[in-house]
């Protein structure tokens, strides 16, 4: 089980059977570029492994022009 947290929203979420950022991107119905996956500190690239236990910060990218 993975579990995630959006932006600033404390309420963490969980999913099962998710093997990859881009997989927990889709299934936020995120796009490739649209949001930062990171892991005890460290940026995670769509292609990177999910780990069960893992705990994901999922924070949107927000341009201002």
């Amino acid at each position: 089980m993975i579990t995630v947290t959006l932006g600033t929203d404390k309420t963490p979420v969980t999913f099962e059977k998710i093997k990859t950022v881009l997989q927990l991107l889709n299934k936020l119905n995120f796009r490739v570029n649209d949001a930062l996956v990171i892991r005890d500190g460290e940026l995670l690239t769509p292609d990177r492994a999910v780990r069960r236990g893992d705990h994901l910060i999922v924070r949107p990218v927000v341009s201002r022009g």
